[in-house]
C-alpha cells in the first residue's frame, strides 16, 4: 500500500509516480498480476528515502527550536522572571 500518489505531496518522486500511473493504466488488468511491481518498489524506496530527508530537516529544527527555548529560558531566569510553574502555584494559593 502507499500514500496518495500526488505529485505536489512527493515532487522528488514524481517521474515514478507517472511511470507507475502510465503502467496502471496500460496494463488495466495485469497490474493485478504485478506486472508493475518493479515501479513500485522503486517509487517505495523513493519514499523511504524522502521519509529520511524529511526526518532530518524536522530533527535539525527541533533541536534549534530547544536550543532556542533553553536561551530563552536562561535570559528570563537572569532577568528575575518568574517561571510559568511557580506563577501557576501562587495563583493557586491566591484563590485557594
Amino acid at each position: 500500500m502507499h500514500p496518495l500518489l500526488t505529485v505536489e505531496k512527493h515532487p522528488k518522486c514524481a517521474e515514478l509516480i507517472e511511470k507507475l500511473k502510465r503502467c496502471h493504466e496500460e496494463h488495466p488488468i495485469a497490474k493485478f498480476w504485478n506486472v508493475c511491481s518493479g515501479i513500485k518498489v522503486e517509487l517505495d524506496a523513493c519514499f523511504r528515502q524522502e521519509k529520511v530527508e524529511r526526518r532530518t530537516v524536522n530533527l535539525r529544527a527541533s533541536k534549534e527550536f530547544r536550543e532556542k527555548l533553553r536561551e530563552q529560558k536562561a535570559a528570563d531566569e537572569a532577568a528575575g522572571v518568574p517561571r510559568w510553574t511557580e506563577t501557576l502555584r501562587q495563583e493557586g494559593k491566591n484563590q485557594g
